[in-house]
């Protein structure tokens, strides 16, 4: 159901240090580290798979991590359902973050649409396979 779900911090190195330390007893490490302008947010999971668990601060980017509200990345079976994702979002009273499409700076096949619920929550729906 979940892909990945991200938390906005205050304190991104207060945040790294606890999570580093925190998460290595249960068998995960931050394997992604992205930075853009005034913004980092660190990914956590294990060496199988891609980050699920993100932590992030400084002025949002790209939605990897909101400034308000949470971050939740529903995995998607095909493309079609992120496209059927993101219509019946906006149909039911959701705000377009972002309309489906290829977000090749994460990997080459991530197909996603972002939607921001009526509480302010950013939503994603997210297909990793090339097809």
């Amino acid at each position: 159901m979940f892909d990945h779900f991200s938390l906005p911090v205050s304190d991104y190195a207060r945040a790294r240090a606890f999570y580093d330390v925190v998460l290595a007893t249960l068998g995960h490490r931050c394997v992604m580290e992205q930075e853009e302008d005034d913004y980092i947010a660190g990914g956590y999971g294990d060496d199988a798979d891609e980050p699920a668990f993100w932590v992030g601060a400084g002025k949002p980017a790209d939605t990897i991590v909101p400034q308000y509200g949470q971050h939740i990345a529903f995995r998607a079976p095909s493309r079609a359902a992120v496209d059927a994702f993101h219509a019946a979002g906006l149909a039911a009273g959701g705000q377009d973050n972002g309309a489906p499409g290829l977000r090749p700076h994460y990997h080459a096949n991530y197909y996603a649409a972002f939607l921001i619920d009526p509480d302010g929550h950013h939503l994603e729906a997210v297909c990793h396979r090339p097809d």
